[in-house]
C-alpha cells in the first residue's frame, strides 16, 4: 500500500483530499502546518507528499526544503493559486515534483499522484537493482549444462508464468536464490520488485517486523512507521529464503496472508492487502520437520504447489569447470589480472573435492586463490587447505599402520565413508545428541552434521 502525507492549513481541504486519497485506496496521514509534518516525514514511510504552498509559519517552499534534507527523493507535489505560479516554478528548481494551481479537478490532482508514486517506485527500484546486481552468465544466472539443471531451467520457464507458491530444497550453496530470481524474471511480475528476507537471520521480533512492518510506538525501537517486506513486494515476487527456520507463531500469520492476501502491521490494527508471489527456499526436508511438529502441515502444502531440487555440485561435476571459468574470469577483473590461469592439476584437484558447501565454496575457493596465487597461476596447492591443517595431520598418520584395521579390499570412499561415520556417531553420543555441540567437537557447521547425518542415515533429535 502506498502513503501519502497531506499538508494544508485548511481542516475542511485536508478532509477532502485525504478522503478522496483513501478512496482510492492510499493510506493516508494528514498535517495542519509544516512544523506538524516534519515529525511524519522523518517518522513513517511515506511515498509522497502533497502540500500547500501557503501557509502560517512555515510555507509550502520552506517545509519542501525541510522534508528533502530528511529523505531527498520522496516528490513533493505543491499546490497553489494562480498568483503564486512563480514560487512554484521556483519549488521545482529545488526539488518539488510537480505543482497544480487552484481550481484543479479531482482527475488532474491523481494523475499528478499516480505520476509521482510511479517515478518514486521506478526510482527505489533502480537503486535496488544497482546495489544487488553482479555480472552473471547462463540461464538466469546459473552455470551449468548438467542434465540435472537442464531439468531445472526447463521447469523454471514451466513454472514461471503461473502465479503459484514455489519451494525451492537444496543444500546450502547450491543456487536457491538465484533460481527464484530467474522465475521471478520470466513472471508476469518481472517489473515489479523482488524482495528477499532470510528467515534464519533474525528473531522472531526482529522477522516478524521485517515482514509485516510496524507502526511507531508498536515496540521499544520502534520509532518510526514502517513498512515490511509484503508491502514492499506488492505486485511482485517475496522470496522467503531458510522458511524451515520460521518460528511456529509466524509460520501460523504467513499461513494466514498466504490464505487471505492481508495482514496487519506489528502494532497496528488495519487491514492491508497485498498481492504477492511466495517463492520459499529450504536446506530442510520440511516433510521430515512436519513429521517431528517442528513446521505447520497446511502450511508446508501452501508452500509446496511446485517443488524443485537443485543438485549438489558433486552430482554435477562435469559443471565445474564451467563455473571455474566464470569464476576465474569474474576474480580476474575485480582484482585486475588480466593473465590469471588455472593449472591443469589444479582443475582436476578440484574437480576430484567433495564440495561439501556447493557452488558457494568453489566460488570462496577460486576467490581465494586468484588472490594468493603466484604469478598469476592457480596451482593445486593454492586450492588446498591451508598448510598448518595438512602439517597437522601428517605428524599424527605418518607413523599409522593402516593394514592392521583397515581390510585390503575397500575402496578409498569405502574406508573414508566408514571413518567418517564413525567420528559422526561418536561426537553425537559425546554430545548427548545435541547438534550444535557435535557440529563444534568435529569443527564443521550444523547444516554440514545434518547433512552427513541423513547422509549415514543417522537418526536426528531435536537439538
Amino acid at each position: 500500500m502506498h502513503t501519502i502525507l497531506v499538508v494544508d492549513d485548511e481542516p475542511n481541504y485536508l478532509v477532502v483530499l485525504s478522503e478522496l486519497l483513501r478512496d482510492e485506496g492510499f493510506e493516508v496521514y494528514t498535517a495542519q502546518s509544516g512544523q506538524e509534518g516534519l515529525p511524519i516525514v522523518r517518522d513513517t514511510d511515506l511515498n509522497l507528499i502533497i502540500s500547500d504552498m501557503k501557509m502560517p509559519g512555515m510555507d509550502g517552499i520552506q517545509f519542501l526544503e525541510q522534508a528533502k534534507k530528511i529523505t531527498r527523493e520522496l516528490p513533493v507535489i505543491l499546490i497553489t493559486a494562480y498568483a503564486e505560479v512563480e514560487k512554484a516554478v521556483e519549488a521545482m528548481r529545488l526539488g518539488a515534483f510537480t505543482y497544480l494551481a487552484k481550481p484543479f479537478s479531482n482527475e488532474a490532482l491523481l494523475a499528478s499522484v499516480y505520476k509521482a508514486i510511479e517515478h518514486y517506485d521506478l526510482v527505489r527500484e533502480i537503486k535496488r537493482l544497482r546495489e544487488e546486481v553482479t555480472p552473471r552468465s547462463g540461464f538466469g544466472g546459473m552455470i551449468g549444462k548438467n542434465d540435472r539443471m537442464l531439468a531445472v531451467y526447463q521447469l523454471i520457464e514451466k513454472v514461471a508464468p503461473a502465479p503459484s507458491s514455489v519451494l525451492i530444497t537444496g543444500e546450502s550453496g547450491t543456487g536457491k536464490e538465484l533460481v527464484a530470481r530467474a522465475i521471478h524474471n520470466l513472471s508476469p511480475r518481472k517489473e515489479a520488485p523482488f524482495i528477499s528476507v532470510n528467515c534464519a537471520a533474525l528473531s522472531r521480533n526482529l522477522l516478524e517486523s521485517e515482514l509485516f512492518g510496524h507502526e511507531k510506538g508498536a515496540f521499544t525501537d520502534a520509532i518510526a512507521m514502517r513498512k515490511g517486506r509484503f508491502e514492499l513486494a506488492d505486485s511482485g515476487t517475496l522470496f522467503l529464503d531458510e522458511i524451515g527456520e520460521m518460528p511456529a507463531p509466524l509460520q501460523a500469520k504467513l499461513l494466514r496472508v498466504l490464505q487471505e492476501r492481508s495482514f496487519e502491521r506489528v502494532g497496528g490494527n488495519k487491514s492491508l492487502n497485498v498481492d504477492v508471489r511466495i517463492l520459499a527456499a529450504t536446506n530442510k526436508d520440511l516433510k521430515d520437520e512436519v513429521d517431528k511438529g517442528e513446521f505447520r502441515e497446511d502450511l508446508y502444502y501452501r508452500l509446496n504447489v511446485i517443488h524443485m531440487h537443485l543438485p549438489p555440485l558433486r552430482e554435477r561435476v562435469d559443471d565445474i569447470p564451467r563455473l571455474v571459468t566464470f569464476f576465474l574470469e569474474k576474480n580476474a577483473k575485480q582484482l585486475d589480472k588480466d593473465n590469471l590461469v588455472i593449472s591443469p592439476d589444479a582443475l582436476r584437484l578440484l574437480v576430484s573435492l567433495p564440495w561439501e558447501g556447493n557452488i558457494r565454496e568453489l566460488e570462496n575457493t577460486i576467490e581465494r586463490a586468484a588472490i594468493l596465487c603466484n604469478n598469476d597461476r592457480i596451482e593445486p596447492e593454492d586450492v588446498q587447505p591451508d598448510s598448518s591443517d595438512l602439517t597437522g595431520t601428517q605428524e599424527w598418520s605418518s607413523s599409522l599402520d593402516l593394514n592392521q584395521f583397515i581390510p585390503e579390499d575397500l575402496s578409498l570412499s569405502e574406508v573414508l565413508n566408514g571413518i567418517e561415520e564413525k567420528l559422526v556417531r561418536q561426537a553425537l553420543e559425546e554430545a548427548g545428541q545435541i547438534q550444535a555441540r557435535a557440529a563444534e567437537k568435529l569443527g564443521i557447521t550444523k547444516s554440514l552434521l545434518q547433512y552427513k547425518m541423513k547422509k549415514y542415515k543417522l537418526q536426528r533429535k531435536k537439538s
